[in-house]
Protein backbone atom coordinates (compact mmCIF):
# COMPACT_ATOMS: atom_id res chain seq x y z
CA UNK A 1 0.00 0.00 0.00
CA UNK A 2 1.34 3.46 -0.93
CA UNK A 3 1.63 6.23 1.62
CA UNK A 4 -1.65 8.03 2.14
CA UNK A 5 -3.87 5.11 1.10
CA UNK A 6 -6.92 4.40 3.25
CA UNK A 7 -9.21 1.40 2.92
CA UNK A 8 -12.88 2.26 2.41
CA UNK A 9 -16.14 0.42 1.84
CA UNK A 10 -17.38 0.24 -1.73
CA UNK A 11 -19.51 3.22 -2.77
CA UNK A 12 -22.00 2.15 -5.48
CA UNK A 13 -21.71 5.55 -7.17
CA UNK A 14 -17.93 5.18 -7.56
CA UNK A 15 -16.44 3.79 -10.78
CA UNK A 16 -15.36 0.19 -10.82
CA UNK A 17 -11.71 -0.26 -11.68
CA UNK A 18 -11.27 0.50 -15.40
CA UNK A 19 -8.65 -2.25 -15.66
CA UNK A 20 -10.07 -5.26 -13.81
CA UNK A 21 -13.63 -4.12 -12.94
CA UNK A 22 -13.14 -4.62 -9.19
CA UNK A 23 -15.47 -2.58 -6.98
CA UNK A 24 -13.00 -2.47 -4.08
CA UNK A 25 -10.70 0.52 -3.79
CA UNK A 26 -8.49 2.55 -1.47
CA UNK A 27 -8.65 6.33 -1.17
CA UNK A 28 -5.59 8.33 -2.22
CA UNK A 29 -6.95 11.86 -1.89
CA UNK A 30 -8.27 14.78 -3.96
CA UNK A 31 -6.63 16.44 -6.96
CA UNK A 32 -8.01 19.09 -9.30
CA UNK A 33 -11.53 18.53 -8.01
CA UNK A 34 -11.41 14.73 -8.45
CA UNK A 35 -11.08 12.03 -5.81
CA UNK A 36 -8.23 9.68 -6.71
CA UNK A 37 -8.52 6.02 -5.67
CA UNK A 38 -6.51 2.85 -6.21
CA UNK A 39 -7.89 -0.59 -7.02
CA UNK A 40 -7.41 -3.02 -4.14
CA UNK A 41 -7.01 -5.93 -6.58
CA UNK A 42 -4.81 -4.80 -9.49
CA UNK A 43 -3.48 -1.51 -8.00
CA UNK A 44 -4.52 0.67 -10.95
CA UNK A 45 -4.91 4.35 -9.98
CA UNK A 46 -8.04 6.12 -11.23
CA UNK A 47 -10.57 8.89 -10.65
CA UNK A 48 -13.47 7.80 -8.48
CA UNK A 49 -15.90 9.51 -10.86
CA UNK A 50 -15.80 10.48 -14.51
CA UNK A 51 -15.81 14.18 -15.38
CA UNK A 52 -19.02 15.93 -16.30
CA UNK A 53 -19.42 17.38 -19.77
CA UNK A 54 -18.44 20.77 -18.36
CA UNK A 55 -15.31 19.52 -16.58
CA UNK A 56 -14.05 17.08 -19.24
CA UNK A 57 -10.82 17.74 -21.12
CA UNK A 58 -11.52 19.70 -24.32
CA UNK A 59 -9.53 17.93 -27.03
CA UNK A 60 -10.55 20.48 -29.63
CA UNK A 61 -8.11 22.88 -27.96
CA UNK A 62 -5.72 20.23 -26.59
CA UNK A 63 -3.28 20.52 -29.48
CA UNK A 64 -1.55 23.76 -30.36
CA UNK A 65 1.27 24.65 -32.73
CA UNK A 66 3.94 23.96 -30.12
CA UNK A 67 2.82 20.36 -29.48
CA UNK A 68 2.22 19.42 -33.12
CA UNK A 69 5.97 19.16 -33.69
CA UNK A 70 8.65 17.07 -31.97
CA UNK A 71 12.47 17.16 -31.86
CA UNK A 72 14.39 15.32 -34.58
CA UNK A 73 15.73 12.68 -32.19
CA UNK A 74 12.13 11.58 -31.51
CA UNK A 75 11.70 10.86 -35.21
CA UNK A 76 14.82 8.69 -35.19
CA UNK A 77 13.48 6.72 -32.24
CA UNK A 78 10.10 6.28 -33.96
CA UNK A 79 11.85 4.90 -37.04
CA UNK A 80 13.42 2.26 -34.77
CA UNK A 81 10.03 1.39 -33.28
CA UNK A 82 8.43 1.01 -36.70
CA UNK A 83 11.32 -1.18 -37.87
CA UNK A 84 10.49 -3.51 -34.97
CA UNK A 85 7.07 -4.25 -36.52
CA UNK A 86 8.55 -5.82 -39.68
CA UNK A 87 7.75 -9.42 -38.71
CA UNK A 88 4.03 -8.55 -38.50
CA UNK A 89 3.81 -7.07 -42.00
CA UNK A 90 1.42 -9.06 -44.19
CA UNK A 91 -0.95 -6.65 -45.95
CA UNK A 92 1.11 -3.62 -44.96
CA UNK A 93 -1.66 -1.69 -43.17
CA UNK A 94 -0.98 0.10 -39.87
CA UNK A 95 -3.44 2.11 -37.76
CA UNK A 96 -2.40 4.69 -35.17
CA UNK A 97 -5.15 5.38 -32.61
CA UNK A 98 -4.86 8.87 -31.12
CA UNK A 99 -2.11 9.97 -33.50
CA UNK A 100 -1.70 13.50 -32.13
CA UNK A 101 1.01 15.29 -34.10
CA UNK A 102 1.20 12.38 -36.57
CA UNK A 103 4.88 11.64 -36.02
CA UNK A 104 4.34 7.88 -35.71
CA UNK A 105 2.32 7.91 -38.94
CA UNK A 106 5.17 9.73 -40.65
CA UNK A 107 7.61 7.11 -39.40
CA UNK A 108 5.29 4.36 -40.65
CA UNK A 109 5.16 6.04 -44.04
CA UNK A 110 8.95 6.21 -44.17
CA UNK A 111 8.99 2.51 -43.31
CA UNK A 112 6.79 1.64 -46.28
CA UNK A 113 3.53 1.03 -44.41
CA UNK A 114 0.10 2.11 -45.61
CA UNK A 115 -0.65 4.24 -42.56
CA UNK A 116 -4.09 5.20 -41.27
CA UNK A 117 -5.00 7.25 -38.21
CA UNK A 118 -7.85 8.04 -35.79
CA UNK A 119 -7.89 11.13 -33.58
CA UNK A 120 -10.62 12.99 -31.68
CA UNK A 121 -8.93 16.39 -31.98
CA UNK A 122 -10.07 18.26 -35.10
CA UNK A 123 -6.98 20.47 -35.05
CA UNK A 124 -4.63 17.47 -34.97
CA UNK A 125 -6.66 15.68 -37.65
CA UNK A 126 -6.50 18.69 -39.96
CA UNK A 127 -2.75 19.00 -39.35
CA UNK A 128 -2.02 15.34 -40.17
CA UNK A 129 -4.43 15.27 -43.09
CA UNK A 130 -2.37 18.14 -44.47
CA UNK A 131 0.68 15.86 -44.30
CA UNK A 132 -1.04 13.54 -46.79
CA UNK A 133 -2.37 10.80 -44.52
CA UNK A 134 -5.80 9.19 -44.59
CA UNK A 135 -7.17 9.95 -41.14
CA UNK A 136 -10.51 9.95 -39.37
CA UNK A 137 -11.56 12.56 -36.81
CA UNK A 138 -13.56 10.82 -34.12
CA UNK A 139 -13.41 7.59 -32.16
CA UNK A 140 -12.24 4.24 -33.48
CA UNK A 141 -15.78 2.86 -33.19
CA UNK A 142 -17.08 5.69 -35.36
CA UNK A 143 -14.46 5.07 -38.07
CA UNK A 144 -16.07 1.75 -39.10
CA UNK A 145 -12.92 0.07 -40.36
CA UNK A 146 -13.38 -3.52 -41.58
CA UNK A 147 -12.76 -6.32 -39.10
CA UNK A 148 -9.38 -8.09 -39.21
CA UNK A 149 -8.01 -5.29 -41.41
CA UNK A 150 -4.72 -4.11 -39.89
CA UNK A 151 -1.42 -5.89 -39.39
CA UNK A 152 -0.43 -3.48 -36.63
CA UNK A 153 -2.39 -1.08 -34.40
CA UNK A 154 -0.56 1.46 -32.24
CA UNK A 155 -1.99 3.46 -29.34
CA UNK A 156 0.63 5.62 -27.65
CA UNK A 157 -0.43 7.58 -24.56
CA UNK A 158 -4.14 7.07 -25.24
CA UNK A 159 -5.73 4.70 -22.72
CA UNK A 160 -5.10 6.97 -19.74
CA UNK A 161 -7.31 9.64 -21.37
CA UNK A 162 -10.45 7.70 -22.32
CA UNK A 163 -13.54 7.11 -20.19
CA UNK A 164 -13.77 3.39 -21.05
CA UNK A 165 -10.38 1.96 -22.05
CA UNK A 166 -11.69 -1.60 -22.30
CA UNK A 167 -14.12 -0.55 -25.04
CA UNK A 168 -11.21 1.02 -26.94
CA UNK A 169 -9.26 -2.24 -26.67
CA UNK A 170 -12.30 -4.20 -27.87
CA UNK A 171 -12.52 -1.95 -30.93
CA UNK A 172 -8.78 -2.42 -31.55
CA UNK A 173 -9.13 -6.19 -31.27
CA UNK A 174 -11.90 -6.15 -33.85
CA UNK A 175 -9.93 -4.30 -36.54
CA UNK A 176 -6.64 -6.12 -35.85
CA UNK A 177 -6.12 -9.25 -37.93
CA UNK A 178 -5.51 -12.59 -36.21
CA UNK A 179 -1.83 -12.78 -35.35
CA UNK A 180 -1.49 -9.00 -35.67
CA UNK A 181 0.23 -6.73 -33.17
CA UNK A 182 -1.03 -4.07 -30.80
CA UNK A 183 1.76 -1.78 -29.59
CA UNK A 184 0.75 0.62 -26.84
CA UNK A 185 2.29 2.88 -24.25
CA UNK A 186 0.69 4.42 -21.18
CA UNK A 187 1.94 5.86 -17.86
CA UNK A 188 2.65 3.35 -15.11
CA UNK A 189 0.63 4.02 -11.98
CA UNK A 190 3.00 1.92 -9.84
CA UNK A 191 6.30 3.35 -11.05
CA UNK A 192 9.03 5.17 -9.15
CA UNK A 193 7.50 8.63 -9.55
CA UNK A 194 4.11 7.38 -8.34
CA UNK A 195 5.77 5.96 -5.23
CA UNK A 196 7.93 8.98 -4.44
CA UNK A 197 5.66 11.84 -5.51
CA UNK A 198 2.19 10.40 -4.98
CA UNK A 199 -0.49 12.82 -6.14
CA UNK A 200 2.17 15.49 -6.74
CA UNK A 201 3.32 13.54 -9.81
CA UNK A 202 2.29 15.64 -12.79
CA UNK A 203 1.02 12.57 -14.63
CA UNK A 204 -1.78 12.36 -12.05
CA UNK A 205 -3.70 15.08 -13.86
CA UNK A 206 -7.49 14.72 -14.04
CA UNK A 207 -9.51 15.33 -16.14
CA UNK A 208 -6.72 14.86 -18.69
CA UNK A 209 -5.71 11.48 -17.25
CA UNK A 210 -8.54 9.40 -15.80
CA UNK A 211 -6.56 6.24 -14.97
CA UNK A 212 -2.94 5.19 -14.57
CA UNK A 213 -2.60 1.45 -15.01
CA UNK A 214 -0.56 -1.00 -13.04
CA UNK A 215 1.32 -3.73 -14.88
CA UNK A 216 -1.12 -6.37 -13.62
CA UNK A 217 -4.12 -4.20 -14.44
CA UNK A 218 -3.19 -3.60 -18.07
CA UNK A 219 -2.48 -7.31 -18.58
CA UNK A 220 -5.88 -8.27 -17.15
CA UNK A 221 -7.68 -5.77 -19.36
CA UNK A 222 -5.85 -6.96 -22.47
CA UNK A 223 -6.70 -10.58 -21.71
CA UNK A 224 -10.37 -9.66 -21.21
CA UNK A 225 -10.48 -8.21 -24.74
CA UNK A 226 -8.85 -11.19 -26.45
CA UNK A 227 -5.38 -9.68 -26.77
CA UNK A 228 -2.39 -11.70 -25.54
CA UNK A 229 0.48 -9.69 -24.05
CA UNK A 230 3.75 -11.06 -25.42
CA UNK A 231 5.98 -8.41 -23.86
CA UNK A 232 5.33 -5.87 -21.07
CA UNK A 233 8.10 -3.57 -19.88
CA UNK A 234 8.26 -0.72 -17.40
CA UNK A 235 10.93 1.84 -18.16
CA UNK A 236 11.76 5.53 -18.05
CA UNK A 237 11.88 8.04 -15.24
CA UNK A 238 12.24 11.81 -15.29
CA UNK A 239 14.84 12.78 -12.65
CA UNK A 240 14.19 16.49 -13.23
CA UNK A 241 10.58 16.09 -12.19
CA UNK A 242 11.47 13.83 -9.27
CA UNK A 243 13.87 16.46 -7.90
CA UNK A 244 11.40 19.26 -8.53
CA UNK A 245 8.53 17.34 -6.95
CA UNK A 246 10.47 16.31 -3.88
CA UNK A 247 11.64 19.88 -3.35
CA UNK A 248 8.17 21.33 -3.91
CA UNK A 249 6.84 19.81 -0.70
CA UNK A 250 3.15 19.25 -0.24
CA UNK A 251 1.75 21.76 -2.75
CA UNK A 252 0.41 19.39 -5.39
CA UNK A 253 -1.12 22.29 -7.28
CA UNK A 254 2.30 22.88 -8.80
CA UNK A 255 1.85 19.76 -10.95
CA UNK A 256 1.63 20.49 -14.65
CA UNK A 257 -0.53 19.26 -17.44
CA UNK A 258 1.02 17.16 -20.17
CA UNK A 259 1.93 20.22 -22.20
CA UNK A 260 3.61 22.03 -19.33
CA UNK A 261 1.56 25.24 -19.55
CA UNK A 262 2.32 26.04 -15.90
CA UNK A 263 4.76 24.98 -13.24
CA UNK A 264 7.26 22.30 -14.24
CA UNK A 265 7.24 21.28 -17.94
CA UNK A 266 7.54 17.51 -17.77
CA UNK A 267 7.45 16.90 -21.54
CA UNK A 268 10.09 19.54 -22.26
CA UNK A 269 12.40 18.22 -19.55
CA UNK A 270 11.87 14.64 -20.73
CA UNK A 271 12.81 15.67 -24.26
CA UNK A 272 15.99 17.31 -22.96
CA UNK A 273 16.95 14.26 -20.95
CA UNK A 274 16.30 11.77 -23.75
CA UNK A 275 18.09 13.89 -26.32
CA UNK A 276 21.13 14.02 -24.03
CA UNK A 277 21.06 10.25 -23.42
CA UNK A 278 20.84 9.52 -27.16
CA UNK A 279 23.66 11.91 -28.11
CA UNK A 280 26.37 9.21 -28.14
CA UNK A 281 26.64 5.41 -28.12
CA UNK A 282 27.98 5.40 -24.55
CA UNK A 283 25.04 7.50 -23.30
CA UNK A 284 22.62 5.28 -25.19
CA UNK A 285 24.11 2.24 -23.45
CA UNK A 286 23.69 4.01 -20.11
CA UNK A 287 20.04 4.72 -20.89
CA UNK A 288 19.46 1.10 -21.91
CA UNK A 289 21.09 -0.13 -18.69
CA UNK A 290 18.96 2.18 -16.53
CA UNK A 291 15.80 1.13 -18.35
CA UNK A 292 16.77 -2.50 -17.93
CA UNK A 293 17.10 -2.01 -14.18
CA UNK A 294 13.79 -0.17 -13.94
CA UNK A 295 12.11 -3.01 -15.82
CA UNK A 296 13.62 -5.68 -13.58
CA UNK A 297 12.31 -3.96 -10.45
CA UNK A 298 9.10 -2.94 -12.29
CA UNK A 299 9.43 0.70 -11.31
CA UNK A 300 9.65 2.45 -14.68
CA UNK A 301 7.22 5.34 -15.12
CA UNK A 302 6.03 4.12 -18.53
CA UNK A 303 4.35 0.88 -19.56
CA UNK A 304 5.20 -0.42 -23.03
CA UNK A 305 3.18 -3.38 -24.23
CA UNK A 306 3.33 -5.67 -27.25
CA UNK A 307 0.16 -7.80 -27.54
CA UNK A 308 -1.04 -10.15 -30.25
CA UNK A 309 -4.54 -11.08 -31.32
Amino acid sequence: MMMGEKSVDNNPTTRHCPACASAEYLERGPKSGFEIVICRDCKTLYTAHLPTAESAEDYNVYYQEENLTVPDFINRRLDEIIAGFASYRRDGRLLDVGFGAGTLLEAAGRGGWQAFGVEVSQKAADHVRGLGFEVFCGTLAEAHYPSNYFDVVTASEVLEHVTDPEIVLQDIARVLRPGGLLWLTTPHGRGLSAYLLGLKWSIVSPPEHLQLFSRDGIKKMLAATGLRPVRVVTEGVNPYELLHGLRAGADQRQATSEHGEKGFGRVESSYRLNESLMASPSRRRLKDALNGLLNVVRLGDSLKIWAEK
